[in-house]
Parts: structure tokens; C-alpha cells; sequence
């Protein structure tokens, strides 16, 4: 099971930072090497020749019987055992090793009757300045990681800057909001470099700027249909008045009143298209508020009120609210449909097949209805649009025993709560 990952470690700028600090730890360690080792091998190579030209001389001292110089002698004590074993078997050679608690370079060559005579170089200045050099290699690569992490970090914020602004811009549109753009000052200025982000943003602004267009025909021919049956349906209607009473005339009235309810629910919707609606608040009291709702959609109807509270709210659009989730819930569901107010909270619940997936997952959609259902899928959009002007919030799920359920959020007005009751309607 992979362990789980702070919230911070999946953005891109961590992963930048994290990309950028490896990088430059790597890199500096590879310079930092092959710095160390040229170093090293020039400072023990330097060391290497003074040792063995100081042999050279000290065997020449030796063949001729004159006396050594300091630091040379016949088996001198410290000298390492490798290279004396090394030194009696014919070989010459060096190595650096501690004598008196100091680096020191050793140079060994043959003597006489198995002994090796050999001559110590002080290292310990050389040791300093490679370890001098080793410090100045590891702050001088502190230092530049933390300049290029700092460098890259501002970087890759600014380009995740834009990128946050290009998402939040997609969740404005997404949301409804299609006056949203992102104006990138790069695609607005042809001189200057246009990056990837420049590109989507512009993308972006390009494809909101045509789906608004197309919507906004969409609604114009919407509301130039409703417009434009209204009239022909105002006398039509007046006509099936005149007509005899009779089965064909109540069949011709039912018709007309349908295509009168569908003109005005378009209408409605077309309105509620512009954005421009506006609620009137008064305060009410939600208990009264959704018993006459209940009464005047005449379907029985059990109202459960748990909480009593006033609410600051536009009653008309709240009881079309209503009326569209009760009416929906009788129509599409199945008895018992309960109604239960917990203060601001209201909810429709049915006892049916409950809401379709592509509802729960897309919200409601004009004259899209399941196959054989009745209706064209205007009342749960028209609430949805009513709710949004009431600054509530509607939801719609599916209970897990069965049935759908229409929650309403209300904003809270505050109230003191009333006695709770259950009355069939």
C-alpha cells in the first residue's frame, strides 16, 4: 500500500522544487568529485615527487656511506609495513599515512641484507588544503543549490500562478459564469513570447467566448418560440371555449392548456437564462409557507415539521419551488411523498425508482426525461434556476432504501423553533 502523500507534494511547484534540488545536489556532487579527485591526485602527485627525489638522494647517501638527511633512515620506526614488505622485495614506492599523529608522505626503497631504507615527507599542509578545499566545495554548493532553488521556485510560481488563475477561470465557466475570462497580458501582446500557458488561456477565453455565443442563441431562440406561441395559444385557447361541450372539446382544452403551461415554464426559463432575476425578500415562516404549497398541489402529501424557523426569502419563487419538487415527486415517483422542514432545510423525499444517473451526476436538463416518462424535464430545471435567485441551494440524490430525495438549503433567517407534527395532505 503506498503511504499517503501530502496535499503540498502533488502540486507542480513542489515537484519543480523537488526536481530542481535533486538535480543540483547531483550536479554539485559530480563537480564536487571531480574537483576533490583532480585536487587530490595534483596534491599527492606533487608530494609523491618530492618524496622519491629525497629517496634518490638518500640512497645515494647511503651507497656512499654518508650520513642521512633528517627524516630518512634504515627502518625507521612508523614506517608501514606494506611498503617496507614492498621496499626489501626490490620495488620502490610511496604511500601517506599518520606518523606522530600527522599526515605524512613515505617514500621506500631497498637498503641492504632485507632492510628498507626509507625517507618521510610532512603531508599535513597538503591535507589542509584539500580539506580546505573539500569545505569550500561543500558551502560553495549549498550556496548555488539554494540560489537555484530559489531562482526556480519563483520561477515555476509565477508559471503555476497562471496556471491557478487559467483553473479558476475553468471553474467560473464550468459553474455558469461564462463572462469569465482569463486575459493573459501574453495573448493580448503579440511581441511578447507566447508560452504553453499563454496558449491554453487563450484556448480557454476562445472556447468560453463560443460556448457563451451558442447559448446565448440557444436562449434567444427559446424565448422567441415562447414569445412567438403565445399569442397563436391565447386564441386558440379562447377558441376551445367556444367549443361544444363533448369529449373532443375536453381532449382539445387539455392540449391547449399543456402547450399554455409548457409556453410559460419557456418563458420562465428564459428569464431565468438572463441572470437578471431578482428575488424580493420578505421574512416567512417556512411550516405555514409548505403546508399551503402541499394543499394547493391537491396530491396527499405528508408534511413533517421537525423545526420551525423564519426565513428571509422571495415567497413566490419559494412555493414554485415547491411545487415544481412535489408535483415532480407525485409524477415521476411513487406514495407515500413525505415533506420534512428542519429549519432552513427542506426536503422532498418520494418512494419511486428515484432521480436517473445522468440527473445525479449532470443536474436537470430540459426535454431530457427517461424513456416513458411524462413531462419535458422543465419543472426540476425551473427550480433549480428559482433556487439559485433565492441564494439556496437544491440537491438531488437517491435514498440507499429507495425513492429520490430533493434537499433545499435555505439561507437561515434565525427564529425560535415551534412544535413539531406530522399531517397528512
Amino acid at each position: 500500500m503506498r503511504p499517503a502523500l501530502p496535499r503540498w507534494a502533488g502540486t507542480l511547484a513542489a515537484k519543480a522544487a523537488v526536481f530542481i534540488t535533486v538535480m543540483c545536489c547531483a550536479l554539485a556532487a559530480l563537480l564536487g568529485v571531480l574537483v576533490h579527485v583532480s585536487v587530490t591526485n595534483q596534491t599527492v602527485g606533487r608530494a609523491r615527487t618530492e618524496a622519491l627525489s629525497h629517496l634518490a638522494d638518500a640512497t645515494a647517501a647511503f651507497e656512499a656511506g654518508d650520513r642521512l638527511m633528517p627524516g630518512a633512515g634504515v627502518d625507521p620506526p612508523g614506517l608501514p609495513e606494506e611498503l617496507r614488505e614492498l621496499a626489501v622485495s626490490g620495488e620502490r614506492g610511496t604511500m601517506v599515512a599518520d606518523h606522530d599523529g600527522r599526515p605524512t608522505m613515505w617514500a621506500a626503497g631497498p637498503a641492504d641484507n632485507a632492510r628498507a631504507l626509507a625517507v618521510r615527507v610532512d603531508y599535513t599542509q597538503r591535507a589542509r588544503t584539500i580539506e580546505a578545499l573539500d569545505r569550500a566545495i561543500l558551502w560553495s554548493s549549498a550556496l548555488a543549490i539554494g540560489v537555484t532553488l530559489l531562482v526556480g521556485a519563483l520561477a515555476v510560481t509565477r508559471v503555476t500562478r497562471r496556471l491557478h488563475a487559467t483553473a479558476r477561470v475553468a471553474r467560473r465557466i464550468s459553474g455558469g459564469d461564462l463572462d469569465a475570462r482569463v486575459d493573459d497580458p501574453r495573448t493580448k501582446d503579440p511581441t511578447r513570447p507566447q508560452d504553453e500557458v499563454a496558449a491554453v488561456a487563450s484556448a480557454l477565453d476562445s472556447m468560453a467566448a463560443s460556448l457563451q455565443g451558442k447559448l446565448q442563441a440557444e436562449q434567444r431562440f427559446t424565448a422567441d418560440v415562447a414569445h412567438e406561441l403565445r399569442t397563436p395559444l391565447t386564441g386558440l385557447h379562447a377558441a376551445a371555449e367556444l367549443l361544444p361541450p363533448g369529449r373532443p372539446t375536453e381532449l382539445v382544452r387539455d392540449r391547449v392548456a399543456a402547450l399554455r403551461t409548457l409556453t410559460e415554464d419557456l418563458l420562465e426559463i428564459s428569464r431565468l437564462d438572463t441572470g437578471r432575476e431578482r428575488r424580493d425578500v420578505d421574512t416567512e415562516q417556512l411550516g405555514p409557507l409548505v403546508e399551503r404549497v402541499v394543499r394547493a398541489a391537491g396530491e396527499p402529501t405528508e408534511v413533517d415539521v421537525v423545526r420551525d424557523v423564519p426565513v428571509d426569502t422571495d415567497r413566490r419563487r419559494l412555493e414554485r419551488v415547491l411545487g415544481n419538487l412535489v408535483a415532480n415527486a407525485h409524477r415521476h415517483g411513487r406514495a407515500p411523498v413525505r415533506v420534512e422542514v428542519d429549519g432552513p432545510r427542506i426536503t422532498v423525499r418520494d418512494h419511486g425508482d428515484g432521480y436517473p444517473a445522468y440527473l445525479l451526476e449532470h443536474g436537470p436538463q430540459r426535454f431530457r426525461t427517461e424513456a416513458g416518462a411524462k413531462g419535458h424535464g422543465l419543472g426540476l430545471t425551473i427550480a433549480l434556476g428559482q433556487a439559485e435567485v433565492l441564494g439556496a441551494r437544491l440537491t438531488f440524490t437517491n435514498a440507499e432504501e429507495g425513492g429520490a430525495v430533493a434537499t433545499l438549503r435555505l439561507p437561515d433567517g434565525g427564529g425560535e423553533d415551534s412544535a413539531p407534527g406530522l399531517r397528512p395532505r
